[in-house]
This record gives structure tokens, C-alpha cells and sequence, in this order.
């Protein structure tokens, strides 16, 4: 029996009053608005603090040492310790974390130390970083005898971001495609030769993700630093780079104001007269210093998936 050449097109306006399709086209406006509303709250928040923060963008500002009781400070010594900072973390946390996904994701089985270890990631992914700066406080400042200073902020930041890094390294590494892994093995390589040459070069976009995670907080955490790097920091000399002396910006054991606790403490203790306005110029820099530090990760990323490929 043949059929019209009008079927298709009545079949197709029934359909649309039909309560499944209704339904779809409801939910499908309802994630476009929620998707807008998200983008559009982004950009007003940021736009906000960059307009606030304005007329302080300037290479003065970002180079300047801050002054007390008087107009006119700047931002340089913190904007280099929080770089300092993010650096010294990352180098004890990235390896640390990476070494735990790849053991979780290739040798551990399931079993009452797994589960331990999990469990033991899901509590530390969940304490407040107040908590974290008090056990800092008592470990790394007074146990150890480092007192406030670079050292001690970032073993308590990396308490703090281990958690993230491991579990998404985990899920990178368990996302490689097991005919990969099958193949290296099944030409005569080693478990570790497959994991170092093959596995994690294709899993580093995916670890790359989580360390950007990590930096913006790094970048943004002050509770932590306050009980652990201090909320001062030592006059320094950016001529002596002996990490040794105690006003070199490379010495490991001096207290580090960092630009987010910097930010915080000129707005609520007001020592200077144009307190507001310093406070809103360091929140502008630290917020543009996130996004450009997120592009250069996202375009490093792209370039090393782009050379696995290749």
C-alpha cells in the first residue's frame, strides 16, 4: 500500500504536540539559559573587579613595593611570592599526585588499602582550608621549626591539592585506551616502560587539566597562607638571588604575603589612606594573573596533545 507524499510532513506536526517532544524542547531552553546565565555571570563578576581595579593596571603598581601610612604602593614583592609559591607547590605536589594516580590506576587492586586510600582523598578533597592552615600552623610552622614562611604555605598547599590531582590523573590515565596498553606490552615492553612512554604522554592533557585547577587555587587561597607563609613579608633585594640570605626572594624559609592575602589584609585593616584602592587593583591583577596563567596551561596542553598525535 502506498503512501502519500503528505504522511512525513503530518506525522512530523503531530509529533510536535506530542508531551515527550514538548517536554525536550523545554529542557533543552532551559540548559541554554542556564548556560547564558552562568557565561554572563562569569564575565560580569570579572568585569566588575577589572573596572573597580582600573586605574591601578599599570606597570608601577605591579613592581612597587607596598607602603605603609602613606598613598601609593604597589603590588611587586606579593605578586612574586605568590608566583614563588605556586612554583615550590606544584614541584612537590605534582609528583607526588601523579605518582598516586598512576598507582591507583595501574597497580593497586581493590582491596581494604584502596578503599583506604580512597576514603583518605575524599576527606582531605573536603576539609576547609582554614583546617588545613591550622595543621599547618602546628606541623610545618612550629613542629618543624620553619616558622612562617614559603616552605611551610606550601606543604599545607599541597595538602590542599593533592586530593585533585590525583584523582584526576587517575581517571586520565584510566581513560588511555586499553588496546594501547595491550599492544606495548604485547611487543615486549615493561609495565613501566608502557606506563612512562606511552601512557603518560597520552594522559598529560587530562593531568594538565587538574594541575590548572590547582593553580587558580593556589593563586586564590588565603586562609591556609595566613597560618602558615604569613601575612608579611621581609624587605627584599631582587639583586641578591642566594637563596641562602635572608632578603634573597628566593629563600625558602622568610615569610611570603602573597597577593590574596595582601588583598585581604589592606581591605580590612585600612593602613594606608587609599587602602580601597589598592585592594581593588590587587584583586583586578590576581584575577587577570588566573585567566593568563589558565590560557598558557590550556595552550601548552593543546600543543603536547597536538605532538602525541603527531
Amino acid at each position: 500500500m502506498l503512501k502519500s507524499k503528505g504522511q512525513p510532513a503530518k506525522n512530523a506536526r503531530l509529533l510536535k504536540f506530542r508531551p515527550a517532544f514538548a517536554v525536550d524542547k523545554v529542557v533543552t531552553y532551559f540548559f541554554y539559559i542556564a548556560g547564558f546565565f552562568l557565561v554572563a555571570l562569569l564575565f560580569f563578576f570579572v568585569g566588575y573587579i577589572i573596572y573597580m581595579g582600573r586605574e591601578s593596571l599599570n606597570l608601577g603598581f605591579l613592581i612597587r613595593p607596598p607602603r605603609f601610612m602613606e598613598k601609593g604602593g604597589g603590588v611587586g614583592p606579593q605578586l612574586f611570592n605568590s608566583f614563588y609559591l605556586l612554583i615550590i607547590s606544584l614541584i612537590f605536589s605534582i609528583p607526588i599526585g601523579v605518582g598516586a594516580g598512576i598507582y591507583m590506576a595501574e597497580y593497586a587492586k581493590p582491596n581494604g588499602i584502596t578503599k583506604a586510600i580512597r576514603i583518605s582523598l575524599e576527606t582531605l578533597s573536603s576539609l576547609p582550608s582554614i583546617v588545613v592552615g591550622l595543621f599547618g600552623l602546628l606541623v610545618f610552622v612550629n613542629l618543624t621549626g620553619w616558622g612562617f614562611s614559603i616552605m611551610s604555605g606550601a606543604m599545607a598547599l599541597m595538602i590542599l591539592n593533592l586530593p585533585v590531582i590525583t584523582r584526576i590523573a587517575e581517571e586520565s590515565i584510566r581513560s588511555v585506551q586499553l588496546s594501547l596498553k595491550e599492544g606495548s606490552l604485547a611487543l615486549g615492553a615493561t609495565h613501566w616502560q608502557t606506563i612512562w612512554k606511552l601512557i603518560l604522554p597520552v594522559a598529560v592533557p587530562g593531568i594538565l587539566s587538574g594541575v590548572i585547577l590547582v593553580t587558580g587555587r593556589i593563586f586564590g587561597e588565603a586562609a591556609a597562607l595566613l597560618f602558615t607563609a604569613g601575612m608579611s613579608s621581609p624587605p627584599l633585594n631582587f639583586a641578591d638571588w642566594n637563596p641562602f640570605h635572608s632578603i634573597s626572594p628566593l629563600n625558602l624559609f622568610r615569610p611570603a604575603e602573597t597577593l590574596a592575602v595582601y588583598t585581604w589584609k589592606v581591605n580590612s585593616e585600612s593602613l594606608v589612606p587609599d587602602a580601597r584602592q589598592i585592594a581593588d587593583g590587587a584583586a583586578a591583577v590576581l584575577i587577570i594573573t588566573v585567566f593568563l596563567v589558565t590560557i598558557l596551561a590550556r595552550f601548552i596542553g593543546k600543543k603536547l596533545q597536538k605532538g602525541n598525535a603527531s
